[in-house]
């Protein structure tokens, strides 16, 4: 089995991002709310590359959104998936301590792979 943390960094790479979650939530019958309402077993068969299911049995982006000022992920938020996102994978740091948000971006990541195993 493969399994994918996905890494959108910078305004450029959340835009292209958040499309790229819509048509992989539309291709595996996923609503902007993680629920599954696809109508195909086929949908479901490799999910688990690219999502993690949530205890509610919705499905949520094995995703981390990194950008050094927080609008870009206020529209992310504000969007049309960005109830799909866990709120804890969006990192911003205004400060620009690089060094900390490339710490804080491995942390998650080791989370994201350990939610999994």
């Amino acid at each position: 089995m493969r399994e994918i943390v996905h890494i959108q960094a910078g305004q450029c790479g959340n835009q292209i991002g958040t499309k790229f979650w819509e048509v992989i939530s539309d291709e595996h019958g996923i609503d902007p709310a993680g629920n599954y309402v696809g109508d195909s077993a086929l949908q479901l068969e490799r999910i688990n590359v690219y999502y993690n299911e949530a205890s509610s049995h919705k499905y949520v982006p094995r995703a981390i959104l990194v950008d050094l000022e927080p609008g870009t992920m206020d529209s992310v938020r504000s969007g049309p998936f960005g109830e799909l996102f866990r709120p804890d994978n969006f990192i911003f740091d205004p400060c620009h301590n690089v060094e900390q948000l490339g710490l804080t971006v491995l942390f998650i990541c080791r989370f994201c792979i350990k939610l999994t195993s």
